[in-house]
């Protein structure tokens, strides 16, 4: 398997930059992106390239985003000109996945830390034309995403995420399979967008902010965290509990309490 050589970069901690380099762990990415007929996957923050190149040599086309300006240069230097690579020097916080590439996605790389959570709610906003996404995440992330209710990690990230897809934890992964090694876990997961048939949301926004103000008083029962919005006929209609806690309740009660509110405006 083939990987960047050459020039060395020392990671810049303002895009909370640690390159991967464990040749098993990249292996096991790429055989879980179960490609698509006529996707596109782009990979994002490629960094030095440890994904980069493997993925060119399987297949056909890809596109990476990287907003080091250094890092796309040594990228573009590095592999050449081919027209099986397209590269885009850009904040994926700010791209547009919908209008610049289209058609069916497919996404993979190593998220920067600190930024996951707002680039996952970014391409949430983009879920029609994606596939799937593999990704790598600090554990703690991944663990919020894929929390069910009940379960201390459980909470608007997790609600938020899975009222559009399914996500599944694959494997943790090591801080030595990094350089420099960061000093938590990590997780790869999957997260695959629902056909348009399994979505039920009615009101995407007013879900977001029902699950924001719940959660912004998870300690308060259901009721008292959302006082402000609803009553409390209105959450046993619901079928809720109002002594319940927000992290006690399912997300598709959620969903259907927000679907209930949107059909009263």
């Amino acid at each position: 398997m083939k990987t960047l050589t050459g020039k060395s970069f020392r990671p810049r901690q303002r895009y909370a930059q640690h390159f991967l380099d464990d040749i098993s762990v990249i292996q096991s990415i790429i055989g879980a992106l179960d490609l698509v007929d006529n996707s596109t996957v782009i990979e994002i923050g490629p960094g030095q390239g440890a994904l980069t190149l493997p993925l060119l040599e399987s297949l056909p086309r890809l596109v990476v985003i990287e907003i080091d300006r250094d890092l796309a240069s040594h990228l573009e230097q590095t592999i050449g000109h081919t027209d099986k690579l397209r590269l885009y020097q850009a904040d994926a916080l700010k791209f547009d996945f919908t209008k610049e590439i289209g058609g069916k996605i497919q996404v993979v790389g190593n998220l920067p830390y600190n930024i996951s959570t707002p680039l996952l709610f970014h391409l949430l906003d983009h879920v029609p034309c994606i596939v799937s996404m593999v990704i790598m995440l600090q554990k703690e992330v991944a663990d919020r995403i894929c929390a069910t209710h009940d379960c201390r990690d459980y909470g608007r990230l997790s609600i938020m995420v899975q009222s559009l897809c399914y996500a599944d934890t694959l494997f943790n992964v090591a801080p030595e399979s990094f350089t420099p090694p960061p000093k938590v876990e990590s997780s790869v997961i999957k997260i695959t967008p629902f056909s348009p048939k399994e979505i039920t949301i009615t009101n995407r926004n007013l879900l977001k902010e029902l699950v924001r103000t719940a959660f912004s008083h998870r300690r308060k029962t259901i009721r008292n965290a959302l006082s402000g919005i609803l009553t409390e006929e209105t959450l046993v209609k619901a079928g809720i509990n109002p002594s319940s806690r927000p992290e006690e309740i399912p997300v598709k009660t959620y969903i259907h309490l927000a679907n209930m509110i949107n059909k009263n405006l």
